[in-house]
């Protein structure tokens, strides 16, 4: 397996991710965005993974890769890989694919409880939790698969 993974600020790298995925001799890759690195081929791997970062995903005119970063993440979609978007990474996937993002009312800070859904239940990656459990969660945004109201 080989992983791609796109960092936008130093001290945002794979962390935990990297030592698992090392314990199981994936191949690990990376574009340094804030260094202006250039994005690779999405045929040089098969798992797309993107960081976090303090930035917002519309400031675009502040972030000029964030445009080039889109592009790259809908076109990884649109080739199948697998893609995992933690923090800013789940909300360029978000607008990538059409939903909204938006400043939640709250930031949400702690050990909150998590519930399943349907949709959820029968997936290869999350059916295996337990229908509800607690998480810590850390964010101030929505996401939603449809314009915000």
């Amino acid at each position: 397996m080989k992983i791609h993974y796109l960092q936008h600020v130093p001290f945002e790298n794979l962390a935990n991710i990297e030592l698992w995925a090392r314990s199981k001799n994936y191949t690990i890759s990376k574009t340094l965005l804030f260094n202006n690195d250039a994005l690779p081929k999405t045929s040089d791997f098969d798992w797309l993974i993107i960081m976090g970062g303090p930035m917002n995903i519309y400031e675009d005119k502040k972030y000029p890769w964030l445009l080039k970063e889109k592009k790259f993440i809908e076109k990884a979609i649109a080739d199948k890989k697998i893609v995992l978007g933690i923090c800013l990474g789940a909300q360029l996937i978000v607008d990538v694919l059409g939903g909204a993002v938006y400043k939640n009312n709250y930031k949400e800070i702690g050990w909150h409880p998590v519930s399943l859904t349907k949709g959820t239940k029968n997936s290869s990656v999350f059916g295996k939790l337990p229908d509800k459990f607690i998480a810590f969660h850390w964010h101030g945004i929505r996401l939603t698969c449809h314009p915000a109201p």
